[in-house]
């Protein structure tokens, strides 16, 4: 299948480069070029979207808030969002707002690539080492936040085998990692995420992580 994808960044030297190195690669196909978050979502509305590589700081509507409004729209489209600073807290917001991953602006062409491919398969475009240090950072801020309760509630629903998913997601683990550990194939790790996604309102594995964290199993 060819991944449609939209890249979005208010620098137009960006996006040039962006559509040039994706051009290449025969199943991915670049369906436009915008540059800010509100001609991102109407793009979505329209249709015809897979996935977005988003740049986050942008007039007339920033990235999260674009990256928030498109994952509300519930269409399956994915975002992966762009910055210059690893683990900023515009990054941080994002991933909670709902992005399926992040990407530095200087990750080697084969990286995005690869990066695009693996968010489209389920798989999280976050190292392990990086997403640690994002849960950090929002689970460190609500440290009296009552959403604990909530997410103790929510954890509740698991089973003891998703529990077991939920917490090696929570510890950065690909899905490979969690078939080998958990002895199970690809396809029911992959269906113990999506079940994890519905009874932990979450969209992406960093808010399942962070719901984890919440509830203090991790």
């Amino acid at each position: 299948m060819t991944t449609r994808v939209l890249i979005c960044d208010d620098d137009a030297l960006v996006r040039a480069g962006l559509s040039l190195m994706l051009g290449g690669e025969s199943d991915i196909e670049v369906v436009g070029e915008v540059g800010d978050g509100r001609a991102a979502l109407d793009a979505v509305i329209a249709g015809g979207v897979d996935l977005i590589l988003m740049d986050l700081r942008m007039p007339v509507m920033d990235g999260i808030e674009a990256t928030r409004a498109i994952v509300d729209l519930d269409r399956g489209t994915k975002v992966i969002v762009l910055t210059t600073f690893d683990a900023d807290e515009y990054v941080v917001r994002a991933l909670a707002a709902g992005a399926h991953g992040f990407l530095l602006k200087d990750t080697a062409p084969d990286a995005i690539v690869a990066s695009i491919r693996a968010v489209v398969q389920g798989e999280p475009a976050l190292s392990p080492e990086v997403t640690r240090r994002l849960i950090s950072q929002v689970t460190d801020s609500r440290q009296d936040d009552p959403r604990a309760d909530r997410a103790s509630e929510l954890v509740a629903t698991l089973s003891d085998r998703e529990r077991e998913v939920a917490l090696a997601i929570a510890r950065g683990a690909s899905n490979a990692e969690i078939a080998k550990a958990l002895h199970l194939s690809l396809a029911t790790v992959k269906a113990h995420i999506s079940h994890l996604f519905t009874k932990l309102e979450a969209v992406n594995r960093v808010q399942v992580a962070i719901c984890m964290h919440d509830a203090g199993l991790v």
